[in-house]
């Protein structure tokens, strides 16, 4: 007997979120790999992608491909930014600021929306 759809789409999500922290942790590490010259943080960033990817993919089994992407990018640039400002001494200006609530905004909007 097949699990319940309950069950799937919330494994659909741990994919997801895992996915998300895969691409955002090898987007970091690409910062330190000072355009690949540097072997570990490169090694990370392809080993971060190459795991993100795989959790995407495994991710569209339970969930339309429109709303797993604009989770995956919105969310992923959110923590990005956030990543940069905390931890990287990068600015946060209103603009930034407010582009990224806007993602968010837009990431929200799409699921209450029903884009299941």
């Amino acid at each position: 007997m097949p699990p319940p759809l309950c069950t799937l789409v919330h494994m659909g999500f741990l994919m997801l979120l895992t996915a998300i922290a895969g691409e955002v942790g090898g987007t970091t590490a690409m910062k330190f790999s000072h355009g690949f010259s540097r072997l570990w943080p490169s090694v990370l960033t392809v080993l971060g992608y190459v795991l993100s990817f795989a959790l995407l993919a495994q991710t569209l089994k339970s969930m339309s491909v429109g709303t797993a992407y604009a989770i995956w990018a919105g969310l992923g640039t959110a923590a990005v930014v956030g990543i940069g400002t905390v931890f990287l001494g990068e600015g946060m200006t209103f603009a930034k600021a407010a582009g990224t609530a806007l993602i968010i905004i837009g990431v929200v909007v799409l699921n209450l929306g029903g884009a299941h």
